[in-house]
C-alpha cells in the first residue's frame, strides 16, 4: 500500500490552507446558486477556469439549486445518465448541455 508523501510542516500548513480556501469558495458558490445570485450557466463558465470549482461534484451543484434536494437531484442525474460521483470537470459536452438545458427549462417554467 502506498504511503503518504512526506511533507514539511510548511508544506502541510499550506496544503491545509489551500484546501480550506477551496471548500470556502465552493460553499460560497453553492450559497449564491441557492439564493439565485448566480446562474447555473455562469457557474459552469467559472468552473472552466477555476479548478477549485471544477472539483465540485455535480450532485452537490444540483442540490444547491432552488427546488432541488438530494432526492430530486439523484433522480435528475440518473435520468440524464450522469453518475453521482461525477465532478464538474468530468462532464462531457453533451452531459453539460443536457444538464444546463434541463435545469434552465425548469427554472423558466417556474417563473
Amino acid at each position: 500500500m502506498p504511503t503518504a508523501p512526506k511533507l514539511t510542516t510548511e508544506q502541510r500548513t499550506r496544503a491545509l490552507a489551500d484546501a480550506a480556501e477551496a471548500r470556502a469558495l465552493r460553499a460560497t458558490a453553492r450559497a449564491e446558486l441557492k439564493a439565485g445570485e448566480l446562474s447555473l450557466a455562469d457557474f459552469l463558465t467559472r468552473a472552466e477556469t477555476d479548478p477549485r470549482l471544477a472539483a465540485m461534484r455535480v450532485s452537490a451543484l444540483v442540490s444547491a439549486l432552488p427546488g432541488y434536494g438530494e432526492a430530486r437531484s439523484t433522480a435528475l442525474l440518473a435520468e440524464l445518465g450522469i453518475a453521482q460521483s461525477r465532478r464538474i470537470r468530468g462532464l462531457g459536452p453533451r452531459q453539460r448541455e443536457s444538464l444546463l438545458t434541463r435545469l434552465t427549462d425548469r427554472a423558466q417554467s417556474r417563473s
